[in-house]
This record gives structure tokens, sequence and C-alpha cells, in this order.
């Protein structure tokens, strides 16, 4: 592995006589903090890794960088997917599942994890009033398939994935044909979707980025851009939550505090979990001091 690279990384790349685009996406310490103290099952894990690394090759593709969150929502044991990435390739992400029966788990389908759900998908572009939003239906029986789908109708463009994910990191490889291509060479978006289904799991997981498109790439003219790091940078943001519980309003917030001893706010997407006592509620809904 390069000791140049940063150890979580998108990487984009352009075949130059080809017309085709791609990046190569590797999460470790991200992907690490990301799973920290959330004790999810294997299959639950894959998926959002999976989604993790699919998210930062789209973030990182953006012709205009903004935040994107995308979440996948349906009526299985995996109810919830989330994974949100700033502009700067700041990213976080949650899973919210039930027990997952041994059959659906073996099988690793979406559709038996998430059931009859839908993709959706935020933009905010700095400047603009509103979000950008998109929701489609699931199709395919897999994040790569879905997202393949995905990006081929909100780009008009085909384009091929390839993910892996293990406890330690989550890889995606990404190639997208562009208009010119068949100009360029008529089979040559046919022969790099071959190439590239032969890359193995293990290579994805263990090999960087320019190792990864030498061995499958070899015979083409590779330009590999300049790796942009991602991190996962989400402090505890206690003033956030205040201002979010003076909004419910005092008596919500003291009848919750007489009901449970304590009033505890879970950030699900940053990891952080907030506990207020008394003395805590008091201070929240203290007179500002004059001075």
């Amino acid at each position: 592995m390069s000791d140049s690279l940063p150890p979580s990384y998108v990487q984009r790349f352009l075949l130059e006589d080809l017309d085709i685009r791609g990046a190569v996406v590797r999460l470790t310490d991200v992907w690490q903090a990301m799973q920290q103290g959330r004790s999810y099952a294997p299959a639950v894990a894959r998926l959002l890794g999976e989604m993790s690394a699919v998210s930062a090759v789209i973030a990182g593709n953006l012709k205009q960088p903004g935040r994107l969150t995308f979440q996948i929502s349906g009526h299985g044991p995996v109810s919830l997917l989330v994974v949100d990435c700033a502009e700067t390739l700041n990213l976080r992400g949650y899973a919210k599942a039930d027990a997952i029966p041994a059959a659906a788990a073996a099988g690793g389908e979406l559709g038996a994890l998430v059931g009859d759900g839908r993709l959706q998908l935020s933009l905010d572009i700095p400047g603009l009033d509103q979000p950008y939003q998109s929701l489609v239906p699931l199709e395919g029986t897999s994040i790569a398939a879905t997202f393949e789908h995905y990006l081929a109708q909100s780009e008009q463009q085909p384009a091929g994935l390839w993910l892996a994910c293990s406890a330690d990191a989550a890889v995606a490889l990404f190639v997208q044909k562009l208009p010119g291509a068949d100009a360029r060479d008529a089979d040559g978006w046919s022969r790099i979707q071959q190439l590239a289904q032969t890359v193995r799991d293990d290579e994805l997981l263990g090999l960087d980025a320019q190792e990864i498109l030498r061995r499958l790439f070899a015979e083409e003219n590779v330009r590999l851009f300049d790796a942009r790091p991602v991190t996962h940078d989400w402090p505890a943001d206690p003033e956030k939550v205040a201002s979010m519980l003076r909004a419910l309003g005092e008596d919500e917030i003291r009848a919750l505090l007489a009901e449970h001893g304590e009033v505890v706010v879970h950030d699900d997407l940053s990891n952080h979990t907030y506990c207020l006592d008394a003395a805590d509620v008091d201070a929240l809904f203290r007179p500002p001091t004059l001075h």
C-alpha cells in the first residue's frame, strides 16, 4: 500500500483513449470509526459499508460539490440505511435493523434484508434555496446493482460498480461510459466491463487504487488523479442538542425528566449520546444573565 495515500480516500481515473472515467474508493479508518459501538450484524455492516463506499464515489464526482445524503428505507429487517457526506468528503452513516433471519443473512440479497424499499437522494449545494431531492424504488438485488441503475437513470450513461466490505475496509471500483466513448472505440466499454468483472474481493480489499488499475487495465492508457482524503470527523455538538431541546419546549422536557430521571438524546448519524440531569435541564431553560 502506498505510503503517500491517505488511509481513506477517493481516487479518480480516466481511460484516456476510451472516454471512460472511474474511481476507486478505499475506506479504512473511516469505516472502522463508523462501526465503533454499533454492534452491527455482519450482513447489516456489509450493506452500510458498501453504501458508504458508493456515496464517496458519487460525492467525489459531483460537478457542483455539496452535501450528499443517501437513504435506503424499507419494511424488511434492515429498515434504514443512511450515509451523509459533506462536500469535504467528511463521511458518516448508520443502519437501523432488527434481528436478521438466518436465511436473509446467508443470502445477503438487498431485497431480503430491506424488503420493499426505496432510495432517496438529497443534495444540498451552497447557494441554493432548497436541496435537490430524488426518490426512486430499489432496483436490483445488491447495493451495487441499485446504484448502477440509479446512475444510469440520473446521468443517462451506463456505469459499473464493484464493491467489497470487511470489518477493516469498505472499497468501491467505479467505471462509467462517457458520451464520446463509442466514437473512440466501439468495443471499449464492453472490454472494460469484462476486465472489471474479473476483480476479486481480496484484491479490492488488499490493494491500493494504482495496483488495482494496473492489474485490471494493464493494456490501457490510465490517467490517475490525485487522491482526495475521506474523513470521519463529527465531534459532539451539545449546543445543537440544547437548541433542539429548547425548541421542544420546557414543559415537554421536564415531563421527560420526571418520567425517566434524565433526558437522553442520541445522535444516530454522528453516534454521540447526550444525557441531561435535573441541573442540566435547569440550566437549559434558565433566563440569560444580563450584564
